[in-house]
This record gives C-alpha cells, sequence and structure tokens, in this order.
C-alpha cells in the first residue's frame, strides 16, 4: 500500500464551491477511485494560501493524477476547472509532496 500525498491550489474566494461539488460527488467517480484502488482519499483547505493538501492510500499502480486518460476524470476536471489552478486540459496543477515521517 502506498501513501500519496499532492498539493493543489484553488482560486480565491472559490473555498465554499469547491466543498459544495465535493460534497455532491459523482458515484461513477467514487466508483471508479475505488475501483483503480484509491482509498483513504482526503483533501485539506489551507485558507490562508488556499492551498489543497490531498492525501490518498493506494493499492493500485498510481493515484487519482495518474487517471487522466479516464473520460470520467476529465469530464470532473472540467466541471471543477473553473475553481481551481489548471493545466491546458483542465486537469489540475498539482505537486507531488514527499513524505518524510510517518506512524503507525
Amino acid at each position: 500500500m502506498q501513501r500519496l500525498a499532492f498539493k493543489m491550489h484553488l482560486k480565491l474566494d472559490c473555498a465554499d464551491e469547491y466543498t459544495r461539488r465535493h460534497d455532491a460527488i459523482w458515484p461513477e467517480l467514487k466508483q471508479l477511485l475505488t475501483e483503480s484502488g484509491i482509498s483513504e482519499y482526503s483533501i485539506f483547505l489551507d485558507g490562508e494560501t488556499n492551498t489543497l493538501f490531498a492525501f490518498q492510500k493506494v493499492s493500485g499502480e498510481g493515484g487519482s493524477q495518474d487517471l487522466k486518460d479516464n473520460s470520467i476524470v476529465q469530464k470532473w476536471w472540467s466541471h471543477m476547472a473553473d475553481l481551481m489552478e489548471v493545466h491546458p486540459d483542465n486537469s489540475p496543477v498539482s505537486t507531488p509532496l514527499e513524505e518524510v515521517f510517518f506512524l503507525e
């Protein structure tokens, strides 16, 4: 089991809408993530910097950012693109984070 973490950035004043959209996450997206071996997926917000910190456990080959060719993921990225910093293909600008400590 891998533990992956990465950060992303929200546009100014988009936190409430970002939360609202995730509260209504599409069932087909949840199913895809689960079937891809992704579990314990959490996203935290630093409201002072609009930085999102994401954490997920992965039992498969890669995390959620590796599902870029899936049409459900592409549709979700388009749905979220107005709220976040994104690349031209609407994928979130994300930076992988290195794990430096773990307590089990």
